[in-house]
């Protein structure tokens, strides 16, 4: 296959597309939108869905390298608690610090994701956060002190920071609307599989031995950037058109007629173009509210649910309700893996909001059984019951999360946001979750030493709220394009 034109050599940058002046009249620009969003839904009629073909794949598979990454980080601490706090003589708020800096990390690592995105393109993004990760493995591989193991948690951090926000906006941006949900939430199933990994294999190894798991796909992500497409709809933005129908052609195979998809990203992107070109401050007008609100909501509610208190320290969780903490690890990767499967497979049947609500009501039900196997262990009655009944609990947590609300909020996160906005927006929700990250990371300990079962009963009380958010705000996508979503989600632009 012949390579793609080289991008260094343009120099097209928003200018070259025809920005609008102050002086343009904002009802024509309007205008314009609501055409071409009437005239993209008529043309949508007549499109057959798109296959899956094998450049696509392998460009996702690439993708989701980042996600392994992501996961294996996440999922690093837990395994690695015991032998790292026993070698480097670190206590328990050190540990805290070693566990939650990697948000902190991540939420710079978020605070940039957009606008590098933007300026280097999706691909040449996520190479320069693989080389974060692996300088910060690499710190923690041959780390002595406790300094050095923190500054590389704060690097692997900062590249999964970004990589949280480009791997799902990449993969969104280059599959057909038909696909698009199944392939966005295998970012979640693979993160979910760096995080059982480290679970798994963390309960027989060292952990200098573990970081070489996060190592190897840092690894073979950067060399099989080498091969895969720029997102046509990146290439659309900057002006390259030419370049832009070349990386789609690569994507929906040699012998696809093209000209209708590449027709709805040019008029959707220059239409746009023409209204505004937006900073961070202009995602506060009302035309944006609802998009932000949804894509803030969702994160902040994903996070404060606990899923990264249960993840982070999952060991700690089944030790103080008296069960061994090697096999709920292990119970963790049996129902973990596969319910996270079972979601790629629903997302384009059920669609989004069904499989959300679902989720939510699971981790509510699995965060509520939790807290009462303490409350009963505090009350020192049913022991037996007690560390069976935590063991349940978390599985259930596990396994609904894993369903639906790890992933479908990146899902929707790739969606909802027009193109011209989509960096600082992006780079707002992801910000948004990695904070929630720290603050439940950091507090978990504390709050556990506080009240066991109220911690878990606050988590099964937010994930109750979930419920209700995803019913009264978020809207269905499956199966629309990116652009019928970002129209219908900004009403007050094309009214």
């Amino acid at each position: 296959m012949q390579g793609p034109p080289p991008l260094l050599s343009h120099t097209h940058t928003y200018s070259d597309m025809g920005s609008r002046s102050d002086g343009d009249d904002p009802s024509t620009s309007e205008s314009l939108l609501l055409i071409a969003t009437e005239d993209r839904q008529q043309r949508r009629s007549n499109t057959s869905s798109s296959p899956a073909t094998a450049v696509v794949v392998f460009s996702t598979v690439v993708a989701v390298s980042g996600s392994y990454v992501f996961g294996s980080a996440v999922g690093f601490s837990s395994p690695a608690q015991t032998g790292i706090m026993d070698d480097l003589s670190m206590s328990l708020e050190e540990y805290s610090v070693f566990g939650s800096i990697l948000t902190i990390g991540a939420m710079v690592g978020a605070v940039m994701s957009g606008k590098i995105a933007d300026q280097l393109g999706r691909r040449r993004t996520m190479g320069l956060s693989e080389m974060f990760c692996l300088l910060g493995w690499l710190a923690i591989l041959y780390s002595k002190v406790s300094w050095l193991l923190d500054v590389g948690r704060l690097l692997i951090g900062y590249g999964i920071g970004v990589l949280s926000y480009v791997v799902p906006v990449y993969i969104a941006e280059i599959t057909p609307q038909n696909l698009r949900g199944a392939f966005t939430t295998v970012n979640q199933l693979m993160i979910c599989i760096g995080v059982s990994v480290m679970w798994l294999i963390g309960t027989f190894i060292h952990w200098r031995s573990l970081t070489l798991i996060g190592i190897i796909p840092c690894i073979l992500q950067i060399l099989g950037l080498l091969f895969i497409p720029e997102s046509p709809r990146w290439l659309a933005k900057i002006g390259l058109w030419k370049e832009c129908e070349y990386a789609l052609q690569q994507l929906r195979g040699e012998n696809a007629d093209i000209s209708e998809e590449a027709a709805e990203i040019r008029d959707y992107t220059e239409t746009l173009d023409q209204i505004s070109e937006s900073g961070v401050f202009d995602l506060f007008q009302p035309e944006y509210a609802k998009s932000l609100i949804i894509g803030v909501g969702l994160m902040v509610l994903q996070q404060f649910g606990g899923v990264n208190a249960i993840a982070f320290y999952a060991n700690s969780i089944f030790i103080s309700a008296g069960f061994s903490s090697s096999i709920g690890s292990i119970a963790m990767v049996i129902v973990q893996v596969p319910f996270t499967l079972l979601g790629v497979l629903l997302m384009d049947v059920s669609g989004r909001r069904p499989l959300l609500m679902v989720s939510a009501a699971g981790t509510c039900l699995g965060c509520f059984l939790t807290g009462i196997s303490f409350l009963l262990q505090d009350l020192q009655e049913n022991k037996g019951v007690s560390p069976i009944l935590a063991l349940v609990g978390v599985l259930v947590f596990t396994g609904s999360f894993s369903l639906g609300m790890g992933g479908i909020p990146w899902v929707i996160m790739s969606e909802i946001f027009p193109i011209n906005i989509k960096g600082s927006a992006g780079s707002l929700v992801t910000v948004v979750n990695w904070f929630g990250s720290w603050v439940v990371s950091y507090a978990f300990n504390f709050l556990m030493k506080f009240s066991t079962e109220g911690t878990f009963f606050m988590f099964s009380s937010i994930c109750c709220v979930t419920v209700l958010f995803v019913a009264k705000l978020v809207p269905e996508t499956k199966g629309r394009t990116l652009e019928e979503i970002q129209a219908s989600m900004n009403p007050s632009i094309v009214n």
